[in-house]
């Protein structure tokens, strides 16, 4: 097998890799790998194709994946994912709220919930606003609607 073919099967392997981790440094490395195959194209020997590896590697992780990175954050928007997507919605109280203990529902979603201060309770039926997520359990206020 020729080594052109070597350097472009450990290129692909180290894209695909990349996938993985989603940190840049091996899809860098992938790019090194690429000018291996360049230099093993052009019939160099192996520690000149080693050379070409490790200097296009090395630029690329010092030159590339800084802008790549900031590129990547700057345009990836906050995601609220999870429990946390509850958070400012309104609910309806399935049993009586109180500082300890209650249960609302959320369309079809039953939770356990309780008061956001010791004063608050909220009877069967009444509409509240989760203010926050603790665990499994939703912190809930007057929903002011």
């Amino acid at each position: 097998m020729s080594s052109w073919v070597i350097w472009l099967i450990a290129a692909g392997v180290l894209a695909g890799a990349e996938l993985l981790t989603l940190d840049f440094v091996l899809l860098m490395l992938a790019g090194g790998a690429l000018g291996g195959v360049a230099v093993a194209a052009i019939g160099l020997p192996v520690g000149l194709q080693l050379a070409a590896f490790v200097l296009v590697s090395l630029g690329l992780l010092v030159f590339v994946r800084p802008i790549a990175k900031r590129q990547l954050i700057a345009r990836t928007p906050e995601q609220i994912d999870g429990a946390e997507t509850y958070v400012g919605k309104v609910a309806v109280v399935t049993a009586r709220v109180d500082h300890l203990d209650g249960r609302i529902r959320f369309g079809a979603d039953d939770w356990s919930a309780v008061s956001q201060s010791r004063g608050e309770s909220f009877e069967v039926g009444s509409t509240v606003r989760v203010m926050q997520i603790r665990g499994a359990t939703a912190v809930v206020s007057e929903s002011h609607e």
